[in-house]
């Protein structure tokens, strides 16, 4: 299974190099679309996504544009916004599926949110005019695990174990 997260031009490297981190632990791949409001060498992207750089499976592009050109819609593309009609646990996420996610300030675009209603989703949140949306990184960690949740979790370690004791049955 394939999880891909997009990122569309993000501002603030803190909150690209928590969504990296997220990547990597998860297997998820990461789409960052440019513009970007830092540049890659951040020292504040690097410390947000600690060691976990040489983990990811990271792509690079200039533009939305570019994106679409290199990477065709097959019915797996899931818009997270706050203007969506559909909550973001109603949808059955395919294989191959690209969880797409706007820079801090504005959001998506809103013409590309207008011609795909049927795949723009929300995060359910309270409805308060001082308060926009949850930060960037926790929505992207929000959608992926409900995208895992689907799909049973493949690949990922869902048993821990204690260090110094064993579980009781």
């Amino acid at each position: 299974m394939i999880l891909n997260v997009v990122m569309v031009e993000p501002e603030i490297p803190q909150n690209t190099g928590n969504v990296a981190r997220t990547c990597a632990l998860t297997g998820a791949r990461l789409h960052l679309v440019g513009p970007m409001g830092f540049k890659i060498d951040d020292r504040k992207l690097k410390r947000a996504g600690l060691d976990y750089w040489h983990l990811l499976d990271i792509t690079y592009y200039e533009s939305l544009e570019e994106f679409f050109r290199k990477n065709p819609d097959n019915g797996n593309f899931y818009y997270f916004t706050t203007k969506a009609k559909h909550r973001h646990t109603d949808v059955e996420y395919p294989d191959n599926v690209y969880l797409f996610f706007g820079k801090e300030t504005k959001g998506l675009p809103e013409n590309l949110l207008h011609d795909n209603p049927q795949t723009c989703v929300r995060i359910p949140m309270l409805n308060n005019p001082d308060a926009r949306s949850l930060n960037l990184s926790n929505s992207v960690a929000i959608g992926v695990y409900e995208v895992l949740r689907q799909w049973n979790y493949p690949k990922l370690l869902c048993e821990g174990k204690l260090r110094d004791y064993e579980w009781d049955e």
